[in-house]
């Protein structure tokens, strides 16, 4: 055995402490199973190439987990719903929300099981329904039983991710849930739809999906976040261009089931069940529409006792200056 000398050892971990910070991610970016165009930039490592920056694509089940990992540090972007980004924010977690993803429609819903009893809204008295705390589901579901004019109380709702809503819905255990895709897809199999998150809008309860990043890492790389958002919308004007022609190209489907676990025979309802705003809708949107949203979405947390106060002003989290012009 070769012994180094001491000069030879300090040489040695140098480049070892050098290859570890090479392959040391640039940034890492919480991302969840919603079906939407931008995982195929994703899956074909588009934002790489545009950043040219390492990014370390962590999966999450829900918004309250990429909070949490955002306010430690561990995350820097992150997708998640209009829900808990209005918990977060009402707790001023330092983020800026930059992109609005989708304008959610038919891609969250609340599903009966068959044979549970449940033919219309209040059956859902005394039943079981399962959704994700914190999650656009869980506000949703919320506000479909104050539009139903049932409490909430009489209802027994059981906070569980959507890997657990899926073992749950497959053994029985439960007889309704609020959620999206692949949960969503596999409770249809033996369930109906009682309303979709797009019905629910109409009655003045809309959500929406949104990326958001850390204000001291937006400060510091700005053209990581413009060039993110570029990327995301190129993809929606891709798929926005000519949705049919997008859905015939099979390595477009192929590589939203790998991301989603969504079946593909799903994609294409999900897809329109969903708006993905262009960069001209964006500009609008990181404004009074969603600054009131997320208002709104406070006040009826709130209400419903899952935050404490709701801020006097929520324009300082949503910023259109990264959306390219």
């Amino acid at each position: 055995m070769k012994l180094l000398t001491p000069l030879r050892l300090l040489a040695a971990l140098s480049l070892a402490g050098a290859s570890l910070f090479a392959q040391a991610a640039d940034v890492t970016i919480a991302y969840q199973t919603t079906v939407d165009p931008a995982k195929v930039a994703q899956a074909d490592g588009a934002y790489e190439k545009a950043t040219n920056a390492k990014i370390d694509w962590r999966k999450f089940d829900n918004g309250a987990d990429i909070i949490a990992a955002i306010a430690s540090g561990d995350v820097q972007i992150g997708y998640l719903g209009s829900s808990p980004l209005t918990a977060a924010i009402t707790r001023k977690v330092p983020v800026q929300t930059f992109l609005v993803a989708t304008q959610i429609g038919g891609a969250e819903a609340l599903v009966v099981r068959d044979g549970s009893g449940i033919n219309g809204p209040q059956d859902l008295i005394g039943k079981k329904v399962a959704v994700p705390f914190v999650s656009t589901g869980h506000y949703s579901l919320l506000a479909a039983l104050k539009h139903w004019n049932i409490d909430p109380s009489k209802v027994t709702i059981l906070n569980l991710a959507p890997p657990a809503i899926i073992a749950a819905w497959k053994r029985g255990d439960i007889d309704a849930t609020y959620v999206w895709d692949p949960a969503l897809g596999v409770a249809k199999e033996n369930g109906k739809v009682l309303i979709t998150s797009g019905e629910l809008a109409k009655f003045g309860a809309p959500t929406f999906d949104a990326w958001i990043v850390r204000k001291d890492f937006a400060e510091k790389h700005p053209e990581i976040v413009s060039t993110f958002a570029k990327v995301t919308l190129d993809a929606y004007a891709a798929y926005r261009k000519d949705p049919q022609a997008w859905l015939a190209d099979k390595g477009n489907v192929d590589k939203l089931v790998k991301l989603s676990g969504a079946k593909a025979s799903d994609i294409p309802l999900l897809l329109q069940g969903n708006v993905y705003p262009l960069a001209a809708d964006q500009v609008t949107l990181l404004g009074a529409p969603t600054i009131k949203a997320v208002t709104d979405t406070a006040a009826f947390l709130k209400e419903q006792g899952k935050v404490d106060a709701v801020l006097p002003d929520y324009a300082p989290y949503v910023s259109a200056k990264f959306i390219p012009h």
